[in-house]
């Protein structure tokens, strides 16, 4: 059974879709929609002598096609709410992109409206598939009950998108919700319980404060650290930094629970597995999972996400990254954000009630 694409949104993310669905044998990307003609040159480019998909200019020109089995909404930020609406008339399965949504109101309603869908919804937070992160999921039991999850990124500022939207906040959330959606899910899969209040420092230092759009200076915050406390008092912390781009590793992830200690890094090789009881360690090296055939940007990820998506449609199973980790992923990163503009904690079931 061939899976039959359209991908919506033909910017960064979704030439990066395309390029890892043209490095599987059994699936088509059959149309793909963007309102601006340079994408849409950039998403043929993609497609290569693999795919010979129909162009549009409107994404609704694309649903009610027959032979369109599966979607990818990689359209920016603030549009997904609208094309998920769009999609819900329909039966199609869809792959949308992080972060699910830009606000409360429309993430949960997209969780919503997901439980009553026939397709398959998928929500990519492709960094649980990353080799030293898949790793790490793996041998988690080993360090006995979670206590704390440290995660540093420390990296590159903020790539331009089509139209500059990335900039401000009311396009993309606010960067905690934009980058930082994929650590906070890691940290709602490592920790036991449901985040319960969520504490944030966080500024605007160096990053783009002499780039002027219409008259306006970007708001994107560039560095943070965010807290984040479990009701089974286990806490997360996230050291964020937007100007680091000489870091010898972009990302450093630590989880120690009561009985060991796991620790990784993004890009990494290896996986280090410690024990309180005797002050004992290995590591263990980690290598790209065999089904890889590309590895793009996401050292991998985005391939996988795709064959465990596919393997959903054709078994007939539910989504292994679901609506519902979306939004508690953005939850988190509102709070942070408030928790920024207000300089106070901020309880998370106080945004959900």
């Amino acid at each position: 059974m061939t899976i039959r694409y359209g991908i919506i949104g033909t910017g960064m993310m979704g030439c990066e879709h395309i390029r890892n669905l043209a490095a599987m044998d059994d699936v088509k990307i059959i149309a793909v929609a963007d309102p601006n003609a340079e994408p849409r040159e950039w998403a043929l480019k993609a497609c290569g002598d693999r795919f010979s998909p129909r162009v549009h200019s409107d994404y609704r020109e694309i649903l009610d096609s027959w032979d369109v089995d599966a979607l990818v909404v990689a359209s920016p930020n603030y549009t997904h709410i609208d094309v998920m609406r769009d999609i819900f008339t329909t039966d199609k399965h869809v792959m949308l992109e992080k972060p699910m949504c830009t606000t409360l109101a429309d993430a949960l309603e997209v969780d919503a409206a997901a439980r009553a869908h026939k397709g398959v919804i998928w929500v990519g937070l492709e960094y649980r598939f990353i080799p030293t992160i898949s790793s790490l999921l793996r041998h988690l039991p080993e360090v006995g009950q979670v206590k704390m999850c440290a995660i540093r990124e420390h990296r590159f500022p903020f790539l331009r998108k089509v139209g500059d939207w990335n900039r401000f906040n009311r396009n993309t959330g606010g960067t905690l919700v934009e980058k930082c959606c994929h650590f906070f899910d890691l940290m709602n899969l490592v920790a036991p319980g449901k985040p319960s209040r969520v504490l944030a420092s966080g500024a605007q230092s160096v990053n783009h404060l002499d780039e002027i759009y219409d008259g306006e200076v970007p708001d994107i915050l560039d560095n943070a650290y965010v807290i984040v406390e479990y009701d089974s008092g286990a806490r997360a912390m996230l050291d964020l930094c937007m100007f680091a781009e000489g870091s010898r590793h972009e990302q450093n992830i630590a989880v120690t629970g009561d009985v060991g200690k796991l620790e990784t890094t993004v890009p990494g090789e290896e996986l280090y597995v410690s024990k309180r009881e005797g002050r004992s360690g290995d590591s263990i090296p980690v290598s790209m999972d065999a089904r890889v055939r590309h590895t793009g940007f996401h050292h991998g990820s985005s391939f996988l996400e795709h064959r465990e998506f596919i393997d959903a449609i054709r078994e007939n199973k539910p989504a292994a990254v679901t609506t519902r980790d979306g939004l508690m992923s953005v939850v988190i990163g509102l709070a942070g954000q408030r928790s920024i503009e207000t300089g106070q904690a901020v309880d998370v079931d106080s945004l959900l009630d």
